[in-house]
């Protein structure tokens, strides 16, 4: 119990040592990589377990505001995106396929936790976890219209179904603990259980830098640019939205809505793509682990500032 109090108290500087060995332990990034899919439902579990039924669900007029986000991250930014590529003439590309992707995604299931982890209330952002990846199957669908590449959108749909079931029995789980055994858990609990969100990212990201580190002996600049790609794609929206809410009169949601807005769970889409354009985003979705579990070391003073 010690132990997870610590890991709660330097959570941010786990999540950089899990980067680090994900880098210098290639065989052990590739072991971790079939843990993956119980990681994130495990992740999932412990975050709706801190928060608790009332604060995620919210109340109901945050329902319309939740899904009017959900429209704006999910189809109005990837299209606008593509757009801009398809002017170019560079839709085919591998960086449009990958932007495209990561967009249209629903906030990644560690999203809650990087919330809590900068100070935020991970309310809001479990709201949008939870609606944004149960709407995916139609808010999907113009992005994989503008991006024919990514082959039978039924085949991504049956994954993400398969992914929505998957957080809805954690949730539902971690909200029968918390009626039950946890009705009025003390600081003493939230700060174990934050210590075990941090344990589980700190291991998943593992598995996630799988293809980082064979990248930077065999090929280093190609790694580079898709490190600076990843890094644009992450905080580049997050720096956006907090700097265009800064004026808000109530700001209590600002961290949940900038963290999601760049956090991504771009890796449920991989199981739907052809071989041949699978490995650049391979690469990328490890780049973009990055700018993910730095998210807390960088982006804190500015949210607790506009906050």
């Amino acid at each position: 119990m010690i132990l997870l109090e610590f890991c709660a108290r330097h959570a941010r500087w786990l999540l950089v040592a899990g980067l680090v060995a994900g880098v210098v332990l290639p065989q052990a990034a590739d072991r971790m990589r079939g843990t993956l899919p119980g990681l994130v439902a495990l992740l999932l579990f412990l975050a709706a377990l801190r928060i608790g039924p009332r604060l995620a669900l919210g109340a109901v007029a945050d329902l319309r505001a939740t899904a009017l986000v959900v429209a704006l991250w999910q189809v109005v930014l990837p299209l606008g995106l593509l757009g801009g590529f398809a002017l170019l003439g560079a839709l085919g590309s591998p960086a449009a396929l990958a932007l495209g992707l990561m967009l249209a995604a629903p906030p990644l299931a560690g999203s809650p936790n990087l919330t809590m982890l900068v100070g935020g209330d991970p309310a809001p952002t479990l709201r949008l976890l939870v609606l944004g990846t149960a709407l995916l199957p139609l808010t999907a669908l113009p992005v994989f219209h503008m991006l024919p590449a990514l082959g039978d959108p039924a085949v991504v749909t049956a994954s993400v179904l398969r992914l929505l079931v998957t957080i809805a029995l954690a949730t539902a789980a971690a909200f029968a603990l918390r009626l039950s055994l946890l009705k009025a858990p003390g600081q003493t609990a939230m700060r174990r259980i934050d210590g075990c969100s941090a344990l589980v990212m700190t291991v998943m990201v593992l598995g996630l830098m799988s293809e980082v580190g064979p990248a930077l002996t065999q090929d280093p600049a190609r790694l580079a640019v898709w490190l600076a790609l990843a890094c644009a794609a992450n905080l580049g929206p997050q720096l956006a939205v907090a700097l265009s809410l800064r004026r808000a009169p109530d700001r209590s949601a600002l961290p949940a809505l900038a963290i999601t807005s760049g956090n991504r769970n771009i890796a449920l889409f991989l199981v739907a793509l052809p071989p041949e354009i699978t490995a650049p985003l391979l690469l990328f979705i490890g780049c973009y682990q990055v700018p993910m579990y730095l998210t807390p070391l960088l982006m804190t003073p500015l949210y607790r500032a506009l906050r």
